[in-house]
């Protein structure tokens, strides 16, 4: 192993390990809902996962818009490490963007009830999830600033401050929201809707933290980021929406046909859909890795196309992805390892009214176990060829692997070939296998073509 790549991997894991650990905490806030939830019932938890996956689709497809700051901060500095002014524009409109996508999402989530029937979801469930999405879906704008805030973090080198203010949300998510859901020191218990109060009051708590650190640390009060927040720049905000419209895309469409996989779940029975929930929350726990190694090859790669430096982008985008690969085998193995215990961390496992559930959840995780290394690879592939503003390809990959191949095998085997919810879960693994093909061929080709 040559000098450089030791040095790479040392950045590399230096700027990806607090954003690991804050999408972990991140990823910790939602896996306590889907705990406490679970000990309300099945039908609880059931409804929880109808409201979170509605939830989830907004909150990605935002992101996909808003952390478009990060590869364009990353350039601007890598060229100029100095452009206050350059990093302050582009944050102010990541900001407006995050008010923008926040109000339709409001107004669409309000008739959470009457989409999930649509889609031919339990009418009482659908109902049930309303409740819940309904009080969660204020912390959306918060969820948004905090990741715009976070991307500005990261392209400037210092992470850390994330991790802390996301693990002290944990806490006071578990907190508010066990008193919320099952009713404490004079408060009724409100079940869903007190789990939707505590997530949307944990977000704002993190946004607030962080904006918090902004105005008072010296390293960030530099760059004066909420100075005259009003001013439109509307080609800083265009060119935000050109770069970042294809990334929510491509985060929309991987999310939503996960999201699609639910609701053929729901069409299976309340148990696949508890079942799904767990496996599926514990899935997700592990891509909180891939995904931070994706945030920081992000900045990596931005950085050194920045300074023109092919060879560095080459080994900062090689150097993460067998980092990424190395985890997720490892993660597999685990998943098969000790699945019930895993599950037991949402369920009583011993308790024979949940043995269906448990059966289920413990078959989905060995097959998600299988797709943990493609789910990491093409994670770690699209935030390669962000930092190169590569965009559009990815988009267009998600969509043939994720909603062509993976939701079409996956209803084939789970529907016509009568394999329920493990045949959805084999098709959402064909898909990803596809997408992290298409993503390291796209890599190669604009590897060898340099920097164009």
């Amino acid at each position: 192993m040559s000098p450089t790549t030791r040095t790479e991997i040392r950045a590399t894991l230096a700027l990806a390990a607090p954003l690991v650990l804050t999408n972990l905490a991140q990823a910790a806030i939602n896996a306590t809902d889907v705990a406490l939830l679970g000990l309300v019932g099945p039908a609880t938890l059931a409804a929880g996962a109808l409201g979170v996956n509605l939830i989830t689709a907004c909150l990605f497809f935002g992101t996909g818009v808003v952390t478009a700051a990060s590869p364009m901060l990353s350039r601007t500095l890598g060229a100029r490490p100095n452009s206050v002014r350059e990093v302050r524009r582009t944050v102010r409109q990541a900001l407006w963007s995050a008010l923008v996508l926040a109000v339709p999402f409001w107004l669409i989530l309000w008739h959470a009830a009457a989409i999930l029937i649509a889609l031919g979801q339990d009418p009482a469930l659908s109902r049930a999830a309303q409740g819940f999405v309904r009080a969660t879906m204020w912390g959306l704008l918060p969820a948004y600033g905090f990741l715009v805030l976070r991307s500005f973090m990261a392209a400037v080198g210092r992470p850390g401050w994330t991790l802390t203010i996301a693990a002290l949300a944990i806490l006071a998510n578990a907190g508010i929201n066990a008193v919320l859901i099952f009713g404490a020191f004079g408060i009724p218990a409100l079940g869903l809707v007190g789990a939707g109060i505590g997530s949307a009051i944990a977000n704002l708590l993190m946004f607030g933290g962080l904006a918090a650190v902004v105005l008072i640390d010296r390293r960030f009060r530099r760059y004066h980021l909420f100075g005259r927040w009003w001013r439109s720049d509307w080609p800083r905000f265009g060119q935000l929406w050109r770069l970042g419209l294809p990334i929510a895309v491509t985060l929309a469409l991987e999310v939503t046909v996960f999201n699609a996989a639910v609701f053929l779940m729901g069409l299976l029975g309340t148990a696949s859909l508890a079942a799904h929930a767990i496996a599926i929350q514990i899935a997700a726990l592990c891509f909180m890795v891939p995904l931070g190694m994706a945030q920081a090859v992000t900045v990596r790669v931005g950085l050194a196309r920045g300074r023109g430096d092919r060879a560095a982008v080459a080994r900062a985008g090689w150097t993460t992805f067998g980092l990424t690969t190395g985890f997720m085998c490892l993660m597999a193995a685990v998943l098969l390892a000790i699945p019930r215990l895993l599950v037991s961390a949402f369920l009583d496992v011993n308790d024979p009214a949940n043995a269906e559930v448990v059966a289920l959840a413990v078959s989905f995780l060995a097959i998600g176990a299988l797709f943990q290394v493609v789910d990491g690879a093409q994670a770690v592939g699209a935030g390669m060829l962000r930092g190169l503003h590569d965009t559009a390809w990815p988009m267009a990959f998600a969509l043939v692997g994720y909603w062509v191949i993976g939701l079409g095998v996956g209803v084939w085997l789970g529907f016509n070939r009568g394999m329920g919810g493990i045949g959805v879960w084999i098709g959402l693994a064909s898909g990803l296998a596809v997408v992290s093909v298409l993503m390291m061929v796209r890599w190669s080709q604009r590897e060898r073509l340099g920097l164009s």
